[in-house]
This record gives C-alpha cells, structure tokens and sequence, in this order.
C-alpha cells in the first residue's frame, strides 16, 4: 500500500520534489506542512490531543490540527480538508505565518517542516474522528500558557514554537 506523499522544499518553501511521507520522516528531508490555529468568539483556543495510536506524539496536546498539503494541493485546501477529516469542523482559514522546525522522535523519525500556520474561528459543533483525536477543548490563552509551563511534556514539539508565535495574531 501506497503511503500519501509529501512535497519536499528548500528553506524557501520552492518545490523540490515529493516523497512518500513515511520516507521523508524517516531521512529528515525538509517538506511543506500545515497547522491550523482556531480560536471560537470568546477568544479560546482549540486543542486537541491526539490519539494514543498516532506514530509519534500520541497522547499529547496541540493546536486544532496538523498534517501535509498533497502534491498539487494548495495548503488552505489541505487545511481546510484535514480540518474536516480530524473534527468534523469547516471555517474560513488564513495564513498568519511560516517557520521551519526539525524534530527527532524516539522511534527514528524526524519531522522537518517548513509548517504555513493558519488561523480560523469556529463555534459550531466538533465531531472528531477517534482516529486522529483523543479529546477536545477551548481553553483560555491564559490557561494554555500557564498548562505549557506546568506541563511542557504534555504538548507537541511544534506547538511550543509555534504557540508563542501565534499569540500576537491573537492580541
């Protein structure tokens, strides 16, 4: 079976290439990702914990979802698809910003992403596939940053960077 590809980039997110995802974790190759920040009318932030069967991170705490544009897709489609994979939610997203991270895992897989953030409100319904998701929850920024402190090991690599970057854009 076929594992989806991704499309690998250089440090200015031009095309390179593509690869199967597993391939690309496995040798650390840097590839375009997405992660999609949603905040509901009250200014909390959605989290999600993902499953306790994902290869890597399971059981942690990160923004709403997180996953890799198809080749040929554009990266809000991705988003907004995998949005609606993971939570069963739609919502206008828009790019906020762009960083690159690299991160090795016990198992010997490296994510190193060029990651385009996005943000979207959403207050409707949230039907999450168990799949993906473990549990849900709006929190206040406040507490979020006060939970990152308390129990930094409880929350993905990527979301202690990119959390402390998306605050401005919530401001």
């Amino acid at each position: 079976m076929n594992q989806p590809e991704v499309i690998l980039v250089n440090e200015k997110d031009e095309v390179t290439g593509t690869m199967e995802k597993m391939e690309a974790h496995l040798k650390g190759l840097l590839h375009r990702a997405f992660s999609v920040f949603i905040i509901n009318d009250a200014g909390e932030m959605l989290l999600q914990q993902r499953a306790f069967t994902k290869y890597h991170s399971a059981g942690l705490w990160t923004n709403a979802c997180c996953s890799h544009p198809y080749p040929g897709e554009s990266t809000i489609a991705a988003a907004s698809r995998r949005l609606m994979e993971e939570l069963g939610a739609a919502c206008p997203l828009q790019e906020v910003f762009s960083f690159t991270y690299r991160t090795e895992f016990d198992n010997g897989l490296i994510e190193h992403e060029y990651d385009h953030v996005l943000l979207g409100t959403y207050n409707g319904n949230i039907t999450p596939d168990s799949t993906e998701v473990n549990d849900f929850r709006f929190f206040p920024v406040d507490t979020i940053r006060q939970l990152m402190k308390e129990t930094p090991l409880q929350f993905t690599s990527w979301f202690h960077q990119a959390f402390p970057l998306m605050l401005p854009y919530l401001e």
